[in-house]
């Protein structure tokens, strides 16, 4: 199984001028490193709760056709299916008929679901990688669709970031984690096996 990012973001869910007013920062020196915080802290909250936060669209690589009737996609929120291919034996690629099969963009996470008498293709795939779905996924464009203690947990990691440019070593105790908050923020939105 891969996830192979396709289309980035068009933009990060909290915007430089958000992020220096979280951390009381004035002048623009700084700027470029702050949207490289910006952007690490999306991507450490994405990997972390397994969601997309702004529209993104991915392709998922598994090697077979699940067992059931269910396909889940891995990533929260899902927006849409834009197709399900699979490579036979001989390296031909087919794309599923969309009639055949539903998406279920309530769910976290997504799936798609074979209709009625609908079946999985039958054909022998290659070895590896042999079904490709690509799929939209996240909570829109606007970073006002983003749930606020997601946004609150990236704002707490970019002033840690920002404040600790290294690795925090605490003289004469044992090194321990820091406590962010960030984890409990995190929780309630994190998505739970998939595959």
């Amino acid at each position: 199984m891969a996830f192979v990012l396709t289309t980035a973001p068009a933009s990060e869910p909290i915007s430089t001028a958000e992020a220096k007013a979280h951390l009381r920062v004035d002048i623009s020196a700084d700027d470029t490193f702050i949207d490289t915080l910006v952007k690490a802290a999306r991507q450490y909250v994405e990997q972390y709760t397994r969601r997309a936060l702004i529209t993104q669209t991915w392709d998922l690589w598994v090697d077979d056709f699940p067992a059931d009737d269910a396909l889940p996609l891995g990533m929260a929120p899902l927006q849409s299916v834009t197709h399900v291919k699979y490579v036979d034996d001989t390296g031909a690629t087919a794309t599923m008929t969309a009639t055949d099969y539903v998406v279920d963009s309530y769910n976290e996470p997504g799936k798609i679901v074979l209709k009625g008498s609908a079946a999985w293709p039958s054909a022998t795939l290659q070895e590896v990688n042999g079904v490709n779905v690509r799929f939209v996924a996240g909570y829109g464009t606007a970073s006002t669709s983003v749930p606020q203690p997601i946004l609150h947990a990236m704002k707490l990691l970019i002033g840690h970031w920002y404040e600790n440019r290294e690795n925090v070593v605490i003289t004469g105790a044992i090194p321990k984690n820091i406590p962010f908050a960030v984890e409990a923020l995190l929780a309630p939105y994190r998505v739970y096996r998939w595959l």
